[in-house]
């Protein structure tokens, strides 16, 4: 291959993306037989989607299955790079398509990237049925994507790839390649390994792998490729999700030390700032509570400073904030409450607001008995008490020291 061609071919990734289902790798989860995605793409019915999951799991292919079985254009940007003006182009070309029978389907890559006014801008053309909008995010919608969004949308979740379905589309790479290039078994198990549950790394991989060596691709030729000999940080994957519970787990048991360098680790790997933040604040009612009441003052000013100031000072914010709650007082007494409560409450769903604690507006109603021996005073203890009849013993808070 000339240089020329090396360079204006597209990549390995792109050659190689699935273009059915039936080429399509992983996520039988979403797209397994009588399952939601397969049946909606089969019935050729699209609608509006968060698609939520790690890099290189099937995103951008989903979308462009769908609308290609809807019979759709395809319209496709990135948050990243692009803006509302990009937006209104697309909206006029759909205007434009629709009137001639076919619909749009706007794909957008990342779309946590936008904020609330750049989302809100795709509402009213969702509502009319002018596109079809394809979200793409490796973070929670939750909290990333605006809630009229969420609520005009299905949230799909997708999975990072195992080592096996890896080590398919690595072969499928490999085929793609031609020039009956082959790769070691021993390679491509590495190769799976450590993109980490991401096809695109490892196609990315595999490709300049393939350009050290007009030979066998060798476990070696990999490891120069990739760079790197661990598995990478994936944000939603078992590794993100089991470091942010060592790191949870290090705080309430005041490990100072171990909470430290989980802390580091995530930064290190890139993880979202805000993402440990929002579990401090979680933490500091969750366990520690009544405990210090000034913890969860300190947890939300973490939060708000790290929005303020980012990286790489906000680590020393979050080291601050990680020490100080690692080493405060625990107390669930809070957590435990309101776990009783809503437990009583579905074991109770009908009990009624006893008579002397409701609201007496008119007349009829002080009659009838309604706020009947209350009195507006601070700690005023009605004779009758507060609970609902038949609750009158219903003990939810305990405030004995839970250290």
């Amino acid at each position: 291959m000339s240089l020329f061609d090396a360079l204006t071919q597209r990549p390995l990734a792109d050659r190689v993306r699935p273009r059915t289902l039936d080429e399509f790798v992983g996520q039988a989860q979403i797209v397994g037989d009588g399952q939601f995605l397969r049946t909606l793409i089969e019935q050729g019915t699209p609608t509006s989607l968060i698609l939520w999951g790690p890099p290189g799991t099937g995103k951008t292919t989903l979308a462009r299955i769908i609308a290609d079985n809807a019979d759709m254009a395809f319209e496709e940007i990135s948050a990243v790079t692009s803006g509302l003006a990009d937006v209104k182009k697309i909206v006029e070309r759909a205007r434009g398509l629709r009137q001639l029978g076919q619909g749009t389907l706007l794909f957008v890559d990342e779309i946590h990237r936008f904020n609330k006014a750049q989302q809100d801008a795709f509402l009213p053309h969702v509502e009319n049925g002018t596109i079809v909008l394809i979200g793409a995010t490796t973070e929670n919608p939750s909290f990333e994507v605006i809630g009229p969004l969420l609520s005009r949308s299905r949230v799909v979740v997708l999975e990072s790839l195992s080592t096996e379905q890896l080590e398919i589309i690595i072969g499928r790479g490999i085929a793609e390649l031609g020039d009956d290039r082959s790769i070691a078994p021993d390679a491509a198990r590495l190769l799976a390994e450590l993109a980490a549950g991401d096809a695109r790394v490892a196609l990315g991989g595999l490709e300049v792998a393939a350009s050290l060596t007009e030979n066998e691709i060798t476990a070696e030729h990999v490891k120069q490729a990739m760079q790197k000999t661990g598995p990478r940080y994936d944000k939603g994957g078992d590794f993100h999700y089991n470091l942010i519970s060592a790191y949870i787990k290090s705080l309430r048991g005041g490990a100072v030390d171990a909470a430290l360098f989980y802390l580091a680790r995530m930064l290190d790997a890139g993880e979202d700032p805000k993402f440990i933040s929002r579990r401090l604040v979680i933490f500091a009612s969750e366990d520690i509570g009544v405990a210090s009441n000034a913890a969860l003052s300190l947890a939300l000013t973490t939060f708000q400073a790290i929005e303020r100031i980012g990286m790489p000072e906000s680590q020393i914010i979050l080291s601050h904030a990680t020490i100080a709650l690692a080493r405060a007082p625990k107390n669930r007494s809070a957590a435990d409450a309101i776990n009783a409560a809503n437990a009583a409450v579905r074991e109770h769903p009908t009990a009624e607001v006893p008579l002397h604690l409701r609201n007496a507006p008119t007349k009829l109603m002080k009659n009838l008995g309604y706020g009947k021996g209350t009195k507006w005073e601070a700690g005023f203890e009605h004779p009758a008490g507060f609970m609902p009849e038949g609750l009158e013993n219903l003990k939810l808070f305990s405030d004995k020291d839970q250290r």
